[in-house]
């Protein structure tokens, strides 16, 4: 460790000496270019002995944390993947019950419509089997009344003079 602080302030005297000696010819007003690029080089030298250690540590951590930056990317990127997959899986599953419940439906529907067909043919021959009894009732109704009809004119009437036992006769042969 002391051999590094020693080589570092030996560099730094070395680094030095040039601009003393600039300095020291003072009133010259000459400018030398070779003298001013071996004192820039000699300058960018020293930095970089100085520096080159942390700027390579500093690259160096750039580049882990811009490649954990990139991991975590890649992670998330995978999860969304995961979760697009999942749910792609699930809208086809949807999709799958979506068209059973459309077919059930449809059964449904074809057994109530054969349902209220079966009612409806049952009302109808329901309702033709009522007719059928009521035209009876009424045919019934309407021939008492004819019969109740023409008794009562020929009773009324003078010219046809029928006994009691006759006319319950009559009376017997038309309920018969």
């Amino acid at each position: 460790m002391k051999g590094i602080v020693v080589k570092k302030c030996l560099f730094l005297g070395l680094a030095l000496v040039p601009a003393a000696m600039f300095a020291a010819e003072g009133a010259e007003t000459d400018y030398d270019i070779v003298q001013r690029t071996v004192n820039f080089i000699i300058f960018a030298g020293i930095l970089w002995y100085l520096l080159a250690d942390k700027i390579k540590a500093f690259f160096s951590e750039r580049s882990l944390s811009i490649q954990s930056e990139l991991d975590k990317v890649q992670e998330t990127l995978k999860a969304s993947e995961n979760k697009i997959a999942d749910a792609e899986k699930q809208l086809e599953d949807a999709k799958k019950l979506a068209a059973e419940i459309v077919e059930g439906a449809k059964t449904d529907i074809d057994a109530v419509k054969q349902k209220v067909l079966d009612a409806i043919d049952n009302d109808i021959a329901n309702l033709n089997k009522n007719f059928d009894e009521m035209t009876k009732v009424e045919l019934s109704k309407a021939k008492r009344e004819v019969v109740n009809e023409v008794l009562e004119e020929l009773l009324k009437s003078e010219n046809i003079k029928l006994t009691q036992e006759e006319l319950a006769n009559i009376v017997l042969k038309k309920v018969a």
